[in-house]
């Protein structure tokens, strides 16, 4: 190869390094607050901004648990991006009967203490009610997000949004106050290069 093709070769490899700098450098913050009735702010709401359009890879997570403990589902609302696999230990001295009847993803794992022995993979978005076939009381959630933003709201209701692109998105507010079957409010988002705040208001009382 010749210098000259050389040298040309080299521009290009640089340009694109640049232009994917450029990517990433216009990526956006998007900082969102859940806000519940009387605008307090609510923990345990998932948040999900999905772009319109074309959507974007995700990859799973690794170790990933749900566990039963003090016969609760522990946490009680668990996200998680499409194809993660969840280990659903048993922490405690009684056995448990854990299923889904969720359209988004149906599964058993019948009477056990103790691990599992293979995780359940998730494998399509959707937000996914779990139960205890011995003990009604027990009830948790699985959200399986097709979006690489998303979070769950702690106790201060606040999410960040790391390294968003700009474009047109739908920011899709859940939480598990809100009817049975919902699949969370929806809101337009446009986001640009400077940082973003929002406020996802849900009409549901603080916990």
């Amino acid at each position: 190869m010749s210098t000259s093709c050389l040298s040309r070769l080299a521009r290009g490899v640089c340009a694109a390094a640049l232009l994917a700098g450029a990517v990433v450098a216009d990526a956006a913050t998007v900082q969102v607050l859940a806000q519940g009735k009387g605008g307090r702010p609510l923990a345990d709401t998932v948040l999900l901004l999905e772009p319109q359009g074309a959507k974007a890879a995700v990859s799973p997570l690794a170790q990933v648990e749900v566990a039963q403990q003090g016969r609760r589902f522990v946490p009680a609302v668990t996200v998680v991006p499409v194809g993660t696999k969840v280990q659903f230990p048993n922490l405690d001295t009684v056995r448990h009967h854990v299923y889904s009847f969720s359209p988004a993803k149906k599964f058993e794992l019948k009477l056990y203490v103790g691990r599992p022995e293979n995780p359940v993979e998730f494998d399509r978005a959707g937000v996914i009610v779990l139960g205890c076939n011995i003990h009604d009381t027990m009830v948790g959630w699985v959200v399986v997000s097709d979006t690489p933003w998303y979070g769950k709201t702690p106790a201060g209701g606040r999410v960040t949004l790391a390294d968003v692109p700009p474009g047109s998105y739908v920011l899709r507010s859940w939480h598990p106050d809100l009817p049975a079957g919902s699949t969370g409010i929806v809101q337009a988002v446009t986001v640009g290069t400077a940082p973003l705040d929002l406020v996802a208001s849900l009409p549901v009382a603080e916990r």
